[in-house]
């Protein structure tokens, strides 16, 4: 999973990226730089909580920004400095989302074709 964000990370000023289950637990995290607490100290429930119905959201702070979104799998949340640009985030976001999908056991494709 840590390739598919490669491009956002690379991104200047992007600080982390975290995937949420809807039930507020940790799926993936991945950081440029040491965070200063370790994430699975917190109950993250409340928050994921709060997102409830939420498709989208930029969180705008004094010295930083939280930019999330949500997946078939839960909520992506990209943390980033302020000077990120958002259109950026937002097409790089849109490339990631289809690989997020719980999988699918499905049929279709050139599979049918050669069923015996």
């Amino acid at each position: 999973m840590q390739e598919l964000f490669n491009d956002i990370l690379a991104m200047q000023g992007v600080k982390g990226v975290m995937i949420f289950s809807f039930a507020g637990d940790i799926i993936f995290q991945q950081f440029n730089s040491q965070p200063p607490e370790d994430p699975y100290s917190r109950d993250w429930s409340l928050f994921i909580e709060a997102l409830a119905g939420t498709r989208e959201t930029d969180l705008v702070f004094e010295k930083g920004r939280l930019y999330i979104r949500r997946t078939d799998i839960g909520y992506l949340v990209v943390l980033m400095g302020p000077f990120v640009p958002i259109s950026m985030m937002r097409l790089n976001c849109d490339i990631v989302l289809p690989a997020l999908k719980p999988g699918k056991k499905s049929s279709k494709g050139l599979r049918r074709f050669f069923k015996k």
